[in-house]
């Protein structure tokens, strides 16, 4: 059985693999019936709109079905059932599970329980697999993933994103630079595991210093969810905005992307620079997941 619970779990041939797989499937126009009469569940404890949607549209266009469940308040472990009875029992009715759960390592709890492939679609400040994987697909749509300058700007600290898009990067010659408000720095322990690979890692303190330099540049929202409380995430809230006036010296290469949503930390009069890469970034969600559901299934 095969789970997908961390990008640092998947060599470099198999994340190559997937995003080859996906661009053939988004090529052929999506037509593709591999998993005709497969049912998965969706459990998202945590909010979502594009994971959801595009894994159950995903799972549509390979011919499967999906059952949802989209709340805590919408399952029994509002009743206080455990999150590994729960698996053991929805593993029981269905051919695989996505998870996503407001907590780092549920995922991993899940997969320990399960008696079907557990899809990791993102655990507390923890890991994303997919998400990171349609990043991945979207930089190399645009250019190769070697050689390259890559700026993750924002929530560094609670953004998963962020977390999982270094470790796929680390499989690639990149340069990583980290630009966060103080007190949102990256995890000291990924920046030494960054070192240990190998991956050349600079901070920096303004994204006017180092913004003419990337051929990538990944903006993330601060995440009201992940503060312990309101004054600590207003101290913080509003630190950097991209607009055009940001952007006017940056490299013609230049891709902008954002995992989505945003909450005003990119100026709605860039999307229609060239540099805007998010909302196709979005759209790279199906092909991508339906390459996972087929690898996790087939």
């Amino acid at each position: 059985m095969h789970h997908i619970i961390s990008i640092k779990e998947l060599e470099v041939e198999d994340i190559n693999r997937l995003l080859d797989k996906a661009r053939l499937i988004q090529e052929k126009g999506f037509k593709r019936r591999t998993l005709e009469g497969k049912l998965v569940a969706l459990l998202f404890f945590e909010p979502s709109t594009r994971t959801r949607m595009s894994f159950s549209a995903a799972l549509s266009r390979l011919g499967g079905d999906v059952i949802t469940v989209d709340s805590v308040e919408g399952s029994s472990i509002s009743k206080g059932e455990t999150l590994a009875d729960t698996i053991r029992v929805v593993s029981s009715y269905v051919d695989a599970i996505v998870l996503r759960h407001p907590k780092e390592g549920a995922a991993r709890l899940a997969a320990n329980f399960s008696t079907v492939p557990v899809i990791n679609a993102g655990d507390g400040a923890g890991q994303h697999p997919s998400q990171t994987l349609l990043d991945l697909y979207t930089i190399r749509e645009n250019m190769p993933l070697d050689n390259i300058d890559v700026g993750l700007l924002g929530d560094l600290r609670y953004g998963r994103t962020s977390h999982s898009l270094s470790y796929a990067l680390s499989n690639y010659n990149v340069r990583i630079h980290t630009i966060a408000p103080k007190s949102l720095e990256m995890p000291a322990v990924i920046i030494e595991e960054m070192a240990e690979r190998g991956v050349e890692l600079i901070q920096h303190d303004s994204l006017a210093d180092v913004i003419n330099e990337l051929d990538v540049l990944y903006v993330t929202r601060i995440q009201r969810e992940r503060f312990p409380d309101s004054a600590s995430y207003a101290r913080v809230a509003h630190s950097y905005r991209i607009t055009p006036e940001v952007l006017k010296d940056v490299k013609d290469n230049l891709i902008l992307m954002h995992p989505l949503p945003r909450a005003g930390e990119i100026d709605p009069a860039v999307d229609k620079l060239p540099y805007a890469k998010y909302f196709r970034q979005a759209e790279n969600g199906v092909p991508v997941r339906m390459a996972m559901l087929e690898e996790v299934m087939l």
